[in-house]
């Protein structure tokens, strides 16, 4: 009998994803994958721009399997303001006040958005599709000033990145009018006053983490992660320099003149980040880190997923997630927000990417006999979720390539 090798075909829609670019190689490069034309409808797979995906129209072609690289509803925690609101009113995220700072979603005056009364903000905020916590806001502010606890609040756009529409202040009324000019919705938070710096140069970092989440709702971490670090000393009684205070590389490269003095690209990776740890603070990283950052990081996704999930559906899905953390001077990690179409570091690029097909895509159309999982395609094997996303319990990690399954 004859072995017929399968050939499968994928679409590739976005042009400005270096990730699934590489991806696309690795793809042509096994010999079982074909790419198509941008708009034919009859593929496996859809490599697509994240905004611009036609969920509506996938899963119909007869006879085809389709698999989409992104979760429809995933904005629930990729836009600031979502993410806030699905933490303040989500009841298994209630422990969230150890790990994500104090938080509000502020509307510009001129949208006439309603505005939650200071007494009772969250009850409006769960009743309402779009709420101002102004008043919710500078209740807590003048409570801090009065008992002298740190004011330092940073506003944030919802939609921004890298490092546009940002305001670091001690002036409520600052942040307010910063927002209304600005005119869209922005986040304001409780500034970290206390981060664990880097030495030499006493420096802010922050960490990104690579998450993946497959067809099955089966949750990975990327084993390495990278620290991007400031050029510029930490100075809390400068509010006005942003190098000191914000670790966006397009912020570090185009304003401080010591941009990848200390590290190159102004970027650690983990192996010297944990020599670091232990060999400065004593502090292992396996022990004292990891742990709280895969804790928020399933708290998280498996909050959302029975509203995403698409095990039932007539397609599936998967992501890459990128969860950005900082570390406070006692080394609590905190969650600062969530990125649903990362770049990642360029010498990570050939794992990672080659991760991503073995773990997402190899394991629902399968290409060898190794393949990772020996379930067959889209089955509804229960997956690693509860009803409740609570604190699930630990688990001995499984490592997937690179990949360890939480």
């Amino acid at each position: 009998m004859n072995n017929v090798t399968p050939m499968y075909t994928f679409v590739l829609r976005d042009d400005n994803s270096s990730v699934y670019a590489e991806v696309s190689k690795i793809l042509i490069a096994t010999g079982k994958w074909k790419r198509l034309k941008k708009d034919n409808p009859r593929f496996n797979l859809m490599l697509g721009e994240r905004n611009r995906l036609p969920f509506g129209r996938l899963g119909h072609e007869p006879g085809l399997m389709q698999l989409v690289n992104y979760y429809r509803g995933a904005d629930k925690l990729c836009r600031k303001a979502s993410l806030v609101k699905l933490i303040k009113t989500s009841p298994e995220l209630k422990d969230s006040c150890n790990w994500f700072p104090e938080s509000y979603i502020i509307y510009p005056t001129n949208l006439n958005t309603p505005v939650a009364p200071a007494t009772n903000g969250i009850s409006h905020l769960k009743n309402n599709p779009k709420t101002d916590e102004r008043e919710v806001f500078l209740a807590s502010y003048n409570t801090k000033k009065e008992n002298g606890e740190g004011t330092v609040w940073i506003a944030k756009s919802s939609a921004g990145a890298k490092g546009a529409g940002i305001l670091i202040s001690h002036d409520a009324t600052q942040l307010l009018e910063f927002i209304d000019n600005q005119g869209q919705v922005h986040v304001i938070q409780k500034y970290l006053e206390r981060p664990l710096l880097l030495e030499p140069g006493h420096r802010k970092f922050d960490i990104r983490s690579w998450v993946l989440v497959d067809h099955q709702y089966n949750i990975y971490l990327y084993r390495e992660g990278v620290l991007r670090t400031s050029s510029e000393p930490y100075n809390s009684s400068d509010l006005q320099d942003m190098t000191s205070h914000l670790t966006n590389h397009c912020i570090q490269k185009e304003h401080s003149q010591n941009y990848g003095r200390y590290e190159e690209g102004n970027e650690m990776f983990f192996d010297e980040f944990r020599q670091y740890l232990l060999s400065v603070h004593n502090v292992t990283m396996e022990t004292s880190i990891l742990p709280q950052i895969k804790q928020i990081i399933r708290s998280c996704l498996m909050c959302i997923e029975p509203a995403i999930s698409t095990k039932h559906l007539s397609y599936q899905s998967f992501q890459l997630f990128g969860f950005d953390f900082m570390l406070d001077e006692n080394f609590k990690v905190w969650l600062i927000e969530i990125n649903g179409a990362p770049a990642c570091a360029q010498k990570l690029y050939p794992e990672l990417c080659q991760g991503i097909v073995d773990v997402a895509i190899s394991t629902v159309f399968s290409l060898n006999a190794d393949a990772l999982s020996s379930s067959p395609p889209f089955s509804t094997s229960p997956s690693l979720s509860s009803s409740s996303c609570s604190s699930p319990k630990l688990r001995a990690p499984q490592q997937f390539g690179p990949f360890i399954k939480l």
